[in-house]
C-alpha cells in the first residue's frame, strides 16, 4: 500500500497552477510593487519559492512586467 493512501488531505491535495506568461507579467508588476512575495504566491496558488526564482531572473527572465 502506498504512503499516505488512506489520509484524506494527502488525496484532495492539488498541484500547483502553471504560470502563464501574462500570469508572470502581473507577478512582475506586483513584485515591483513592493508586494510581500507570499501574499502574490497565495493568489496565483503557487509556491513561494516559483515567486522568488521570477524575481532572480531564474525562470521567465524574458518577460517583461505588466504596465
Amino acid at each position: 500500500m502506498p504512503l499516505f493512501d488512506d489520509d484524506p488531505i494527502f488525496r484532495r491535495r492539488r498541484p500547483s497552477r502553471r504560470l502563464t506568461n501574462p500570469d508572470v507579467a502581473i507577478i512582475k508588476k506586483r513584485i515591483n510593487a513592493g508586494e510581500f512575495l507570499h501574499r502574490i504566491a497565495a493568489d496565483f496558488d503557487v509556491n513561494p519559492g516559483r515567486i522568488s526564482e521570477i524575481k532572480t531572473g531564474k525562470l521567465f527572465a524574458d518577460v517583461p512586467p505588466a504596465t
